[in-house]
């Protein structure tokens, strides 16, 4: 229970305070006591997120950046464009790819290590991690289209990635590979390569 207690500056007024001197009294506290965060302390939060929001975004360009990586860009009327270190290549579905062996233009190229079968119509066998060492077998022009294709478009993804490397500038890449062109009821042959 509070005591009443009659302070000298009370005394002559006739006033009674309850508790503590501090009770009856505005107390301030410095900034530095007072609940929540200082300005200065939301100002080393607010830079602390800053840095980190930066280092994500430098880290995504440097990862999208460097060979081998990707990252999409966008859906055209072929397919999806994917940007790659030094270019794009397109991947395609496996109805376009059905489509597109009606009328052949292009060099088709299994890139799936190690072989496992082919799609009907594959000019070429090149395991994905041997395309710049065979580049010769590829077509001189570096604008004729090539379709690459391997068992689920990871594999055939580096094969793009490698052909973009080389100067090719019409790549597609046959997206979920022979698994894909299998479910959507394509058929694969054996060949002895």
């Amino acid at each position: 229970m509070a005591t009443k207690r009659r302070t000298q500056g009370a005394a002559n007024s006739g006033s009674t305070r309850t508790g503590s001197r501090s009770a009856s009294r505005r107390v301030t506290m410095p900034p530095s006591r007072r609940p929540g965060l200082s300005q200065r302390q939301w100002a080393i939060v607010g830079s602390g997120i800053a840095v980190v929001l930066v280092a994500l975004l430098l880290g995504w360009n440097i990862a999208s950046s460097r060979t081998g990586s990707s990252a999409v860009s966008g859906t055209g009327s072929d397919g999806t464009i994917v940007q790659a270190s030094g270019g794009d290549w397109t991947n395609i579905t496996p109805e376009k790819l059905a489509s597109m062996l009606k009328h052949k233009d292009f060099t088709l190229v299994n890139v799936k290590t190690p072989y496992v079968g082919e799609i009907a119509g594959t000019d070429l066998y090149i395991p994905y991690t041997d395309v710049a060492a065979r580049a010769a077998q590829l077509p001189a022009d570096k604008t004729a289209k090539i379709v690459v294709y391997c068992r689920s478009g990871h594999e055939s993804a580096v094969a793009a990635q490698a052909l973009v490397g080389l100067g090719y500038a019409n790549i597609d890449n046959l997206d979920g590979g022979m698994d894909a062109w299998t479910a959507s009821g394509g058929q694969l042959v054996q060949v002895a390569r």
